[in-house]
């Protein structure tokens, strides 16, 4: 039942990706509403886009979906942080 094992581990990887990607989540929605954004690291950011572009391409060549579509979400909210830092940076 290797099937059932892979589906398994597929879930796990599904419900650690709900928690990790909706950990951005909040603080996307603080700067929309407060348009603050002199707090947020710019480099820290950066990194976490970087690392999740290569998280998104490890998933692809693995074909993981838990991986491929956290990363995707990650990778958007993270632009948004990084675009509001842009538009806000005199706030």
């Amino acid at each position: 039942s290797s099937n059932w094992r892979v589906m398994n581990i597929e879930i796990i990887g599904l419900i650690a990706a709900v928690f990790t990607t909706s950990s951005f989540f909040p603080q996307v929605v603080k700067i929309w509403k407060t348009k603050q954004t002199k707090d947020i690291s710019t480099t820290m950011y950066i990194a976490m886009m970087i690392g999740t572009c290569f998280w998104l391409a490890y998933g692809l060549l693995i074909n993981s979906f838990a991986i491929i579509v956290a990363n995707i979400v990650s990778g958007l909210l993270v632009l948004f942080v990084l675009i509001f830092k842009i538009f806000y940076r005199n706030n």
